[in-house]
């Protein structure tokens, strides 16, 4: 008959930190008695790095460097060989979460090009007062045609703990073309290279709507940002890959007119 195999962690959210153990048991259920010629297992961490569509190709010695870089790495022996009796045998097994070698263990995190698979970091508060008017524009080909605009405001912090909301406020001090819409637009920018060179890809994450229509003038618009859970991490930067975040500040104009300003951020979990 059929043996089945199960492992159960006893921790409920499955969250864990360097230094903590691992804990749970293997199942194994069989209708018969099984014989077997010992139970081990075993646990690995490691981070997958993977070029973009846009990438493949341009370097070609990178390839060596997006092998998986393996981080952690346990094998226990929970069984010497013997038989199970029929019905289900639990067996508990305990791994301490020691980082291999020099290795540091970095907090799980799926992205488009960048997995890690098993930090607290220090928090220090960076405030930011901007204004943007026509001449404060980068990459602007046609200056002179833009309307003019003021805008003032501030972030409270570029540094973020991830678990806490971006928070700040804007002001529309002056604008002769009416607004469409004020957007904040979260952007996470992984990075993956080696000597020969490096591949760099920004994907949007968030965006959420922070004002519709024509502004008041002198009015204080929020700035609120949860940052999404499963689609960041802490700001990460290692020989080989960065995972790094960025906001925008995006005002429509009418007719046509995108106006964009960029901060880059420093998530850190405390």
């Amino acid at each position: 008959m059929g043996t089945a195999v199960d492992i159960k962690i006893k921790r409920a959210n499955k969250v864990y930190h360097a230094g903590e153990v691992l804990s749970g048991v293997v199942v194994i259920s069989s209708k018969d008695s099984v014989q077997h010629q010992g139970v081990s297992l075993t646990m690995e961490g490691t981070v997958n790095l993977q070029l973009s569509a846009k990438s493949v190709g341009v370097f070609e010695a990178f390839y060596n460097s997006v092998k998986p870089i393996q981080i952690i790495n346990s094998t226990i022996e929970m069984v010497k060989p013997g038989k199970f009796p029929s019905g289900k045998t639990e067996i508990p097994f305990e791994f301490p979460l020691h980082a291999k070698g020099n290795k540091v263990l970095y907090e799980t995190y799926h992205g488009v090009f960048v997995n890690i698979q098993p930090q607290k970091g220090k928090f220090t508060p960076s405030p930011v007062d901007f204004t943007i008017t026509p001449e404060t524009l980068q990459n602007v080909k046609e200056r002179a045609l833009l309307p003019k605009f003021l805008l003032r405001g501030h972030l409270n912090s570029t540094n973020c703990v991830i678990t806490q909301p971006l928070t700040g406020e804007l002001v529309v001090e002056s604008s002769e073309a009416a607004i469409r819409s004020v957007e904040l637009q979260l952007v996470r920018v992984e990075t993956c290279g080696c000597a020969e060179g490096y591949a760099r890809d920004a994907t949007e994450i968030q965006n959420i709507q922070i004002a519709d229509g024509d502004v008041c003038r002198g009015l204080s618009v929020p700035i609120y940002m949860v940052f999404p859970r499963l689609f960041t991490c802490p700001t990460l930067e290692t020989t080989n890959f960065k995972v790094e975040f960025e906001v925008n500040i995006v005002v429509l104009l009418h007719p046509d007119h995108l106006i964009t300003e960029n901060f880059p951020l420093k998530l850190c979990r405390i």
